[in-house]
């Protein structure tokens, strides 16, 4: 992963120190149960513990990796270094265990780690979007369909959609938490033969993970596919904001725009450009977040017991999916606090058809009240709105006014009261609660 689009505290839970401290952990945790089942000596996990720390307290990265080149397997080669620090006490480490259970057993507690904080992630992205959502509750503006013109909404219900959307996304994100957290001490290809299942439940315990209730060697992959694909969806409800603020932040459109600080600049060849490149970036981390999901699915298949078509995967798709939506969340936090709203430009869209966006309105009083049948309505209004559409007139309304096939059956003060805005924000409070 690109320093540039991560953040320490989630780099942090991916760096090799990290992962060896929990690969220690793990084996410490084992060789602590095998003492209560009395099969190591009491205290031996305490004595490796305190030669660890006499040592230094760290692994030495560098001397793994060295003894990996000659091992071509990097928890013997773990294992190695962690014999030269403790001697003859690190006999009973990893007794009865294959390196599965310490390598999926530690990739399950770094992304029960990852959970916590884009849990923490998405909690702050709420909060920012509810109160923005708030402050526009009311400002009024153009709702489109196809880009085109429909009718109109307040920026604050666009908000609070988005607010709906991301609170299922936390609320899918902590059902796969528990889903993936999960702890397999269980031995060569499943059995708990070599080492017994008291081990796995005091690990696990320890890890505040659950059990696996059977493994084949390995955790099943269905497990993190389902945490992957979840991060894809999250991704996805991100582009979804961003392609938004994208479209409304085009010059012609200019609703809204990115915050641009002093000094920033757009274009090293336009000084006039303010582009929306916060926005841009998360469509693109979030084409990368959903490029994994496909490899995570594909790693569901394995032969038999076990293979390691998925390891490289996973060593890449893993910290790069959590660190890239860990920068991506802080990223659209950041731009919505700081987002750019005109609502006079707002005003000035919604009035550039001339008022044809109360349509609808006009279509359902003929129905309604003046009982014109839907076909007939419909066609009286659309002859009149493609009348403004191609620059034939410019008010709706007033145009309305001189078509016999409406005035004599709907008055012009009626006619009136139907381009009232306050018509279209009436169930605003409604949504918003069932939202907030």
């Amino acid at each position: 992963m690109i320093l540039r689009y991560s953040r320490k505290e989630m780099t942090q839970i991916w760096s090799q120190e990290n992962k060896y401290q929990i690969w220690f952990d793990i084996e410490i945790y084992a060789l602590e149960a095998l003492e209560e089942l009395k099969i190591a000596p009491l205290k031996t996990a305490q004595r490796i513990r305190e030669n660890f720390l006499k040592a230094g307290g760290k692994f030495d990265v560098n001397r793994i990796d060295e003894i990996e080149k000659t091992t071509k397997h990097d928890v013997i080669a773990f294992l190695t270094h962690l014999a030269e620090i403790t001697g003859e006490n690190s006999r009973f480490i990893h007794y009865g265990m294959t390196s599965s259970d310490v390598l999926d057993t530690c990739l399950s507690y770094q992304l029960n780690q990852s959970c916590d904080l884009l849990i923490t992630d998405l909690e702050n992205l709420l909060k920012v979007l509810k109160a923005r959502a708030f402050e526009h509750k009311y400002t009024i503006c153009v709702g489109r369909s196809h880009g085109i013109h429909a009718e109109p909404t307040t920026f604050g219900l666009k908000l609070a959609r988005f607010y709906a959307e991301f609170s299922r996304n936390l609320k899918r994100l902590k059902e796969v938490k528990k889903e993936i957290a999960v702890c397999a001490i269980s031995g060569a290809v499943g059995t708990h033969a070599n080492v017994n299942p008291k081990v796995q439940e005091y690990v696990a315990k320890k890890l505040q993970l659950s059990e696996e209730t059977t493994s084949s060697q390995i955790i099943p992959r269905d497990r993190h596919a389902m945490f992957f694909a979840v991060l894809g969806i999250i991704a996805s409800s991100i582009e979804n904001i961003a392609v938004e603020i994208r479209h409304l932040q085009r010059s012609e459109v200019l609703e809204v725009e990115e915050f641009f600080s002093t000094g920033q600049k757009g274009s090293s060849a336009m000084p006039h450009k303010r582009n929306p490149v916060l926005s841009e970036n998360l469509t693109g981390l979030a084409r990368m977040i959903r490029s994994y999901v496909n490899p995570a699915m594909e790693n569901i298949a394995l032969w038999h017991e076990r293979d390691i078509s998925h390891s490289a995967v996973e060593r890449m798709i893993a910290p790069d999916s959590c660190i890239i939506l860990d920068f991506a969340l802080a990223r659209l936090t950041n731009l919505l606090e700081n987002l750019l709203v005109y609502p006079q430009n707002m005003q000035k869209n919604l009035d550039k058809l001339g008022g044809l966006v109360f349509s609808q309105r006009v279509l359902l009083t003929l129905i309604e009240e003046a009982e014109v049948s839907r076909e007939e309505a419909y066609k009286i209004v659309q002859e009149n709105a493609m009348k403004i559409w191609h620059n034939q007139a410019n008010n709706f309304l007033e145009l309305l006014k001189t078509d016999p096939r409406l005035t004599n059956k709907i008055s012009n003060k009626k006619l009136s009261e139907l381009f009232d805005l306050s018509y279209h924000t009436k169930h605003v409070d409604d949504i918003f609660n069932k939202v907030f």
